[in-house]
Formats: structure tokens, C-alpha cells, sequence
């Protein structure tokens, strides 16, 4: 069994999940690259690998239970156990996406992706986890998931949005769940708003690079055995819920 720290980062191909691998890889990790699309998987481990990084790709769609069981398989076969899950990958159908307008199966391909694949894929790895020293489990959050924000009159927080930010809000729900029934297992899990990034996501219309919404996460996956649990992120600390 490695005695690297092993990393997991889904939807780590391109935009914020690559920095978050490259961020971690640079630490020393061994940093497993989980993403469906397989030349792009591929291309992301050459240019991790490139910059010194011990990366290694993991096929996974996080809608697929049987892709999710087998990525949980080529981690325990590689390394025995796994230290990090960053759950990064995510999708967003459009934008502004008003709920008056809303196309149902739209939104249950977002809660598959966003919320029940986040889901799938952290019950997969926590046997995993559990054999760790040290887990850590972040779920890639949103400054638009905070109900307070929403709700603050005169905060401009993306617009209406029915589809896409509720499900982060959901995620945020789902999480405080893990934190409580984890407590007392070593396991931190903890959400990251990584800001208003340029991806493919908004359109590159974000005013952050990857590497600066790669910051939170790469934080969280790295708290102390006496760090938060439980808890909404960005860069700078706390969010409000």
C-alpha cells in the first residue's frame, strides 16, 4: 500500500477540479483524476504528470453506479485506502433558468449530477476513506447556494436561478447530514464556495482564474485532525448559510 497521501478529484479534466488536482499533486499527493471524458482525462493526467505531479486517471461518471463502483476499485487496488475525495464535478444547463420555465427532467439530470452523484460517489469511497489516517471529504459548494445570500436584499447572486443553484443548496443540506453522522469517525466533510470563476460553466464570464477557485478546496482538503466539520467555505472563511 502507498504511503503518498491518495487524492481523489472528480471532475478534475479541466477548470477548477484540474487546479485542485494540480494544487494537490503539488503537495506531494498522488492525486487519482476522475472524469468521464477519457481523452480529456488522459490529456490532464500527460500535463499533471508533465509538471512532476503523480497523477493517474480514474474513468468515472458520477451518474453511473457501475463506473463509481469501479473507480472505488482501481483506488483500492492501487493505493488501499484513499485520504481525499473532492467532489468537484457538477454541471449547470443554461442560465438564467427561470423556475416558472423549467423543464423537469432538466432539473433531475442537475440533482443526478450535482447532489445524488456527490452521493454515489462518497458512499463508494468511505470504506476507503475510513482505512485513512487522516480523511478529509470536500463537496464543491457555491456562493449561490446561501439562502442568506438569496435573501439579502440588494445582493446580486447570479440572478434567478431554478434549477442550478437549488441543487447546490440541496448539497449544502445533504452535507451537514454526513458532518453529524460522521462526527467521531476522524472523517472531515466540509463544503467549498470556490467563487465567481471562468469555466465553461458560466460561459468563462467569471472574474477568478481556476487556480484562485481551486484555493478553498485545496484548504479544506488539508484542515488539521482538529479542524471544522460541517462547515460553508470560500478563501477568505466562512460563508453564511
Amino acid at each position: 500500500m502507498s504511503e503518498n497521501t491518495i487524492a481523489l478529484v472528480t471532475g478534475a479534466n479541466k477548470g477548477i477540479g484540474y487546479e485542485i488536482a494540480a494544487g494537490l499533486g503539488a503537495l506531494g499527493w498522488s492525486v487519482g483524476v476522475g472524469a468521464r471524458d477519457e481523452q480529456r482525462r488522459d490529456e490532464a493526467v500527460a500535463k499533471l504528470r508533465a509538471s512532476g505531479i503523480d497523477a493517474f486517471g480514474v474513468p468515472l461518471d458520477v451518474t453511473d453506479d457501475a463506473s463509481v463502483a469501479a473507480a472505488a476499485q482501481l483506488i483500492d487496488e492501487r493505493a488501499g485506502r484513499l485520504d481525499v475525495l473532492v467532489n468537484n464535478a457538477g454541471i449547470a444547463e443554461g442560465w438564467p433558468d427561470n423556475p416558472t420555465a423549467l423543464d423537469p427532467e432538466v432539473v433531475l439530470r442537475l440533482v443526478d449530477t450535482n447532489v445524488i452523484g456527490v452521493i454515489r460517489v462518497t458512499n463508494a469511497m468511505l470504506p476507503l476513506l475510513r482505512r485513512s489516517a487522516h480523511p478529509r471529504i470536500v463537496n464543491q459548494s457555491s456562493h449561490v447556494a446561501s439562502l442568506a445570500f438569496q435573501t439579502t436584499p440588494g445582493m446580486d447572486r447570479g440572478g434567478i436561478s431554478g434549477g442550478y443553484t437549488p441543487t447546490k443548496t440541496y448539497l449544502n443540506a445533504v452535507t451537514i447530514q454526513y458532518a453529524k453522522e460522521l462526527e467521531g469517525s476522524g472523517i472531515l466533510i466540509n463544503l467549498a464556495c470556490p467563487g465567481y470563476v471562468a469555466t465553461d460553466l458560466n460561459g468563462f464570464r467569471g472574474m477568478l482564474t481556476p487556480a484562485q477557485g481551486a484555493a478553498a478546496s485545496i484548504r479544506l482538503a488539508t484542515l488539521p485532525d482538529d479542524g471544522p466539520s460541517g462547515g460553508l467555505f470560500d478563501a477568505d472563511g466562512v460563508v453564511p448559510w
